[in-house]
């Protein structure tokens, strides 16, 4: 049995246009965020759920959370109905919306730390040894008596992270949780997320637009896309049927000759350096670099694939999202 089992499910909105002029009353339209979407998620897992805005990835966290209950279709995690047994389910999910946050805002967090310790019925050992990990672990020692108001968005990601992870959920939710991060606040935190995962289990659900921690935190991916489930599978198999373009920025000593590079290249100038783009699959790297030595006398070059946020662009395009 996996631990996240959904089959078929369906939600839907009904949103009113705004009124127009002259008219007394607003037409009403139909959004369908989630169109018979199934998939399984095994204990332990690090799933990336992905999409533009409007996919119907929020929506299906939602219900999985037990905040929404959907129109029709089935869903259980740990052998409970999210919407149906919402009590005994919370007690094992830990979940942090991007920037809503769940501490209290005025407050010194571990005052909130120990309000959640009540509201999640954790004993007082559990909850000292617990708290004792996880701030050593995100570095809140000289945070704890601070409010969460005096604190940088970096550090109130660490404390909301504290705070969702203190009754150890077997399931954590992780809603755009690097947005507004500096680099090095995101590095530690997709570091302290793979260990949270790795040492203690925990199957987290990570939806997010960055694909840096997409490729930094999980293997398999999920795409959503108009509410449906477009791709469901290993990162590398989505990232090879859209990673066809590489990149070789060349500097020469003299001005040199493309004369010898085909019409399928494109060529840029940037400064002192030249920027040629081409497919492996109509022009092998060997050929391309062997012709680019022709052109002149090489100072230095370098080879890269594309950044992983165009290539998922133009996935999106190509899906039509």
């Amino acid at each position: 049995m996996h631990f996240i089992e959904v089959e078929n499910l369906n939600k839907s909105f009904a949103v009113r246009k705004k009124r127009e002029k002259g008219h007394f009353t607003r037409e009403k339209t139909i959004i369908h965020a989630l169109q018979d979407v199934s998939f399984t998620v095994d204990e332990g897992e690090l799933l990336g759920y992905i999409g533009p805005n409007g996919a119907g990835k929020s929506t299906s966290v939602k219900i999985l959370s037990g905040i929404l209950t959907p129109d029709s279709g089935k869903a259980s995690v740990g052998g409970l109905t999210p919407w149906l047994d919402r009590k005994n389910h919370v007690q094992r999910i830990g979940v942090v919306f991007g920037q809503r946050m769940q501490l209290w805002w005025d407050v010194p967090i571990v005052d909130s730390y120990q309000l959640l310790k009540d509201i999640y019925k954790v004993s007082k050992a559990n909850y000292e040894k617990r708290l004792e990990e996880l701030v050593d672990a995100l570095d809140l020692e000289s945070l704890l008596h601070t409010p969460l108001r005096l604190m940088s968005l970096g550090q109130r990601m660490r404390a909301e992270l504290c705070g969702s992870l203190l009754h150890s959920p077997r399931l954590l939710f992780l809603d755009e949780p690097t947005i507004g991060l500096d680099a090095v606040s995101k590095l530690k935190l997709r570091e302290f997320l793979q260990k949270e995962n790795r040492e203690k289990g925990t199957t987290i659900l990570l939806t997010t637009h960055d694909m840096e921690d997409i490729a930094a935190l999980c293997s398999r991916v999920m795409v959503l896309g108009h509410g449906k489930k477009l791709f469901d599978g290993q990162l590398p198999d989505l990232l090879s049927r859209y990673d066809t373009l590489r990149t070789i920025r060349v500097r020469y000593n003299a001005p040199p000759d493309f004369s010898a590079l085909p019409e399928s290249c494109t060529l840029q100038k940037e400064g002192d350096n030249y920027i040629i783009t081409y497919a492996p699959a109509k022009l092998p790297t060997a050929e391309i670099i062997a012709r680019l030595q022709q052109a002149g006398r090489m100072q230095e070059m370098t080879a890269q694939s594309q950044n992983i946020d165009h290539l998922i662009a133009r996935m999106y395009r190509e899906m039509d999202l």
